[in-house]
């Protein structure tokens, strides 16, 4: 998100950096110092559920990426129209795919795919690597969790609750949206012009040493992203991009 931040703030604009997470908060914040755009950048602390302290059309843009609206799971459309209601121009936004999070149940080394440099210090890299081989060993397909998924686009339940209630802090119970299902909802709140995409639908049709290959040559990177924003973007493909479901309006 940080990088969506930079380059408006270094042009002038005014910009809101809204989370729930205060780590990330300061995170971004030491960014920002760095990036000397601290001044441009008013920092909250809060839940995308209680966004009533926002007066309507108080932003020309709203961006919610990684699919935050996914997690306030039973408010989603709620919450999507209270982006809505603050927004005075455009609105971006990215949620939990159904289609998309379908292939990961039954292929759980899904994301070694996607990982370029296996030498790199992150954390979520380096799991994915270990883990490679126990969750090959460890895999069985439920045609029950498949078929859950695909008709209430749930993903958690009782045993995050339970969890929860006992004091634990599991995954949040996440939300994945339907294509049309997330474009009607943009529509009643009257959103126009929608577009969706779904990035990494074509990306995933290509087996890892070749996606690494392509990547890394500079020009083979610009051509295969250009036209992996055209194929993403096709309605018939849209909703099978790797994670998320991406959407932008005009308001």
């Amino acid at each position: 998100m940080w990088k969506i931040f930079h380059s408006p703030c270094k042009k002038g604009c005014a910009v809101t950096h809204f989370d729930i997470s205060q780590p990330m908060i300061e995170k971004a914040k030491d960014l920002a110092a760095k990036e000397e755009v601290l001044d441009k950048i008013t920092f909250v602390n809060g839940a995308l559920e209680e966004l009533k302290d926002f007066n309507d059309k108080s932003f020309d843009m709203v961006i919610s990426f990684d699919a935050p609206v996914s997690y306030t799971y039973p408010n989603q459309k709620k919450v999507i129209g209270e982006l809505i209601r603050i927004g005075r121009k455009r609105i971006m936004l990215s949620v939990s795919s159904r289609l998309g999070s379908l292939p990961y149940l039954a292929n759980p080394i899904q994301k070694y795919q996607f990982i370029l440099d296996e030498t790199c210090d992150d954390p979520f890299v380096k799991w994915c690597i270990d883990n490679k081989e126990n969750a090959i060993e460890t895999y069985h397909f439920s045609k029950d969790a498949v078929m859950k998924l695909y008709k209430d686009g749930l993903m958690g339940g009782d045993s995050e609750i339970a969890e929860y209630e006992n004091g634990g802090t599991p995954w949040c119970i996440t939300y994945a949206f339907m294509p049309d299902e997330l474009e009607d909802i943009l529509k009643t709140y009257g959103v126009k012009n929608v577009k969706l995409a779904g990035p990494g639908a074509y990306a995933r049709t290509l087996p890892r040493e070749l996606l690494v290959k392509i990547m890394n040559d500079p020009k083979q990177r610009s051509d295969f992203l250009d036209f992996c924003h055209l194929y993403d973007s096709n309605p018939f493909v849209c909703g099978m991009g790797k994670d998320n479901l991406f959407a932008q309006g005009e308001l």
